[in-house]
């Protein structure tokens, strides 16, 4: 499976690592990083390329992915957890301010391997900390969803906000529509388009096929 993911990732993303860094620097400091003290404890979920957790700033980062490569993709002083996230977390319970996920969720095999995720990131968050999930909208983007080989789980901003809720996590924000549905093309979008982009909500109603969901541990 491992193995897998690294030849899907490396074949997806060839030649536009660099650019793609340069467009989550921009993401991270122009939007994320409102969620994320600097002083804070970091989890990125499914850190594939560790493009947010390279460039968000906080005292202590650790990025988990199955993926071999994260590790070698990770900045110095991340800890990198390379396994399942099927199986429990290698993090102690309450010991986290946030943990963040993109385009990660709907990689899952079923509703039940979510919850798993839902409630390990409750478990390890400390009270008041924050999950941030980004990901595709099947509300918005069914035409084109099921066009990528590992897309397994169809989620809306609403069937997450209401697993969140299920889960014992308060709900805080929900953006329907956020960021377009990939990067992935010819070339990703430039960073001061992105810049422009997160700067005119109203061009999200337009362009946006993902959500962002912020939830909070009571």
């Amino acid at each position: 499976m491992s193995e897998c993911l690294e030849t899907i990732y490396s074949k997806r993303f060839a030649g536009s690592e660099a650019l793609r860094d340069q467009v989550w620097r921009v993401l991270t400091g122009d939007f994320f990083q409102r969620w994320v003290k600097e002083d804070a404890a970091v989890l990125d979920l499914g850190a594939g390329y560790c493009e947010f957790i390279n460039n968000i700033r906080a005292a202590r980062k650790y990025a988990l992915d199955l993926n071999p490569s994260t590790a070698a993709k990770a900045a110095t002083g991340i800890i990198v957890l390379t396994q399942d996230v099927g199986k429990p977390w290698a993090l102690p319970s309450a010991s986290l301010d946030v943990v963040f996920t993109s385009n990660f969720f709907e990689h899952l095999p079923s509703k039940q391997a979510l919850q798993h995720c839902m409630t390990e990131a409750l478990r390890i968050l400390r009270p008041g900390g924050r999950l941030l999930a980004l990901g595709p909208n099947i509300r918005f983007c069914a035409d084109v969803y099921w066009d990528f080989f590992d897309h397994h789980l169809p989620l809306s901003d609403r069937s997450l906000t209401e697993g969140l809720e299920i889960t014992g996590f308060h709900t805080e924000k929900v953006i329907e529509k956020f960021l377009p549905f990939t990067m992935k093309g010819k070339q990703p979008p430039s960073p001061a388009l992105v810049r422009a982009y997160l700067k005119l909500p109203w061009a999200w109603t337009l362009w946006g096929k993902q959500f962002f969901v912020v939830a909070r541990k009571p």
